[in-house]
């Protein structure tokens, strides 16, 4: 069972589809993305954790869990200067990555430039309590290289996006039972991973994620709108020309 962000009843993948996982790390989107026949390029700078990702789209096409036509590659590179020609991807998943990019309205106008028109974009980063909870609580937590270079409302990811030139769409945030663990190990030492509190909980979100339990499930719903360690918007790259203030927007940034 894999951790999913993004809410595949919501962004509803087709089999044969062309989807960008941008950003992937260790690739669980782009999984799960696989599984449901797409054809997937997993893109990320971490070359090590790529060749990680390569190694379990082998396995899984020897499993046999693909359907068949399904395709999945990794490519390394930028995320301010995608290797991928203008609209070639019918969808694209950014989960968890816009926080660590200084320079995120290049990245984003990146994504509209390579997906198609009519295109959906789904975008995940941390929430905004969870996330200033987890700051206030370590200094370690977000000042380790490569680590959160800031931190999103809602209200100015939709805004951002939106003046790149993207539709925004619905809403909803995912992992409330994961954002008490990451206050416990940023009280403890985000590197403490021997602390007897922060290893029981770890135990009780491995138990979930595998035997995802009705209890667990109900409790995650109620707690969701309110400590959900992270927020999901689905985006649509418009049909229609952009306008001349959206490519002044694009010049910008």
């Amino acid at each position: 069972m894999t951790l999913l962000t993004v809410d595949f009843d919501r962004f509803r993948v087709s089999p044969g589809e062309h989807v960008l996982d941008m950003g992937c790390g260790a690739g669980r989107h782009a999984f799960e993305l696989y599984r449901r026949g797409a054809n997937v390029v997993a893109f990320d700078r971490d070359e090590r954790e790529l060749a990680e990702v390569a190694k379990m789209f082998a396995a899984m096409e020897l499993e046999g869990e693909p359907p068949e036509g399904a395709s999945a590659r990794t490519v390394t590179g930028d995320a301010l200067s995608l290797p991928f020609p203008d609209d070639t991807f019918d969808k694209i998943v950014a989960a968890e990555v816009l926080e660590h990019i200084p320079d995120d309205m290049a990245a984003m106008a990146e994504l509209l430039r390579v997906l198609k028109p009519g295109g959906r974009l789904a975008v995940t980063v941390p929430s905004w309590l969870p996330e200033r909870i987890c700051w206030a609580l370590s200094e370690d937590y977000h000042t380790a290289p490569g680590g959160h270079v800031r931190i999103y409302t809602r209200a100015e990811l939709e805004a951002k996006l939106k003046s790149i030139g993207f539709e925004v769409g619905d809403h909803h945030h995912a992992h409330g039972l994961h954002a008490p663990y990451w206050w416990i190990k940023c009280a403890v030492g985000v590197n403490n991973d021997g602390n007897p509190l922060a290893k029981a909980y770890h135990q009780v979100l491995v138990w979930d994620i595998m035997k995802r339990p009705l209890a667990t499930r109900l409790a995650e719903r109620v707690l969701n709108p309110v400590i959900g360690k992270s927020v999901v918007v689905y985006f649509t790259k418009p049909t229609a020309p952009v306008t001349e203030e959206q490519e002044k927007a694009h010049a910008a940034a």
